[in-house]
């Protein structure tokens, strides 16, 4: 199954490394970007480069135009990291890396999309919310204001055959509530994973994208009824809602 959690830990701290890769988060993610200060950027390349030598991660670097991105894309290109890139907008700068989440948080990078998520290198699209809201100038809490960029993502990465998108950070990291609410959300608009900045974070967000068991025994009863059937509860069964069953229960 894809990836579901992905956690960012600030890669000027390398005493939470270790902390990040026994969380349990599916993904790690060294952030050279949002976390670092600017006078702490070449210290953070260099703790991800040494930490790196030993350990699997991710890393985002940051973004193209910055005065750092040269400094990290030949850490991560010369050594085929799998890399974040910030601000994912111009599908050729993607086309440099091996591995890439095109992080999209620009209105830019919402209207190309479909374009970044075309490029080969690219395996996921990611929603930078809160970016995406400081140019939009609402909320990033918000949800109404994002519907469509969401779904812009949702439709793109289906298109191109990727993996469902990963939806953006809840920054309250005291309202579980409110944490497995956007999850609930995320999914219902056909995310399949978040970006989490604690490892608190990772448990309920893992939690709340694996099917519950209501859905895993509908599944079961489509699944033990047969292609011949068609009805299950009443309602249709055709291929793609036995497609669906087959998903849920990882077939």
């Amino acid at each position: 199954m894809p990836a579901t959690t992905f956690l960012f830990v600030p890669g000027d701290r390398p005493d939470r490394f270790g902390k990040a890769a026994a969380s349990g988060a599916d993904v790690v993610i060294l952030d050279l970007e949002d976390a670092v200060a600017p006078a702490d950027k070449d210290a953070a390349r260099a703790h991800a480069g040494t930490w790196l030598r030993d350990h699997e991660a991710m890393v985002r670097i940051n973004a193209p135009g910055t005065p750092w991105f040269d400094a990290d894309a030949a850490l991560v290109t010369a050594r085929g990291i799998p890399v974040v890139v910030p601000k994912a907008e111009t599908p050729g700068v993607l086309a440099g890396f091996r591995e890439v989440v095109a992080l999209v948080e620009t209105a830019r990078g919402v209207e190309r999309a479909g374009e970044l998520a075309s490029v080969p290198s690219v395996t996921r699209l990611a929603f930078g919310s809160v970016d995406l809201a400081a140019e939009l100038g609402v909320a990033p809490e918000d949800r109404e204001p994002f519907a469509y960029a969401r779904s812009r993502l949702v439709i793109a990465s289906a298109a191109a055959g990727l993996a469902p998108p990963v939806d953006g950070v809840t920054t309250d990291l005291r309202d579980d509530e409110a944490l497995e609410a956007d999850v609930r959300y995320a999914r219902r608009m056909g995310f399949g994973g978040k970006l989490c900045v604690h490892p608190r974070q990772t448990a309920p967000v893992r939690a709340g994208f694996a099917p519950t068991e209501a859905e895993r025994e509908w599944a079961r009863r489509v699944l033990t009824a047969g292609e011949s059937a068609s009805t299950v509860d009443g309602r249709m069964v055709d291929r793609p809602v036995l497609a669906r069953a087959r998903r849920i229960l990882g077939e």
